[in-house]
């Protein structure tokens, strides 16, 4: 009885990991970009600004990286099944 080999997870603890690393770079990169754009003087009230924004679009970043990450393994999975 041949026994076919589990396939390969949609998430893993390294993809995730990953996800994660490029999530806080894309935090920081962010953060720097938007701190021009704060309207404000005060050095603590552009910094918070900036922050909160870059968190909320980090988000969307995890979420858009994660579903990449599984929508590409899925396409490997067809892919090597059609062959």
């Amino acid at each position: 009885m041949s026994e076919n080999p589990s396939p390969q997870p949609l998430v893993s603890k390294k993809g995730i990991l990953i996800d994660l690393g490029l999530t806080v770079l894309f935090f920081l990169f962010m953060r720097e970009v938007l701190i021009p754009h704060v309207p404000s003087q005060d050095p603590l009230a552009v910094n918070i600004v900036s922050s909160m924004t870059s968190f909320c679009m980090s988000g969307v970043f995890w979420l858009a990286a994660g579903m990449f990450r599984v929508t590409l393994v899925d396409h490997m999975r067809n892919q090597s099944e059609n062959d």
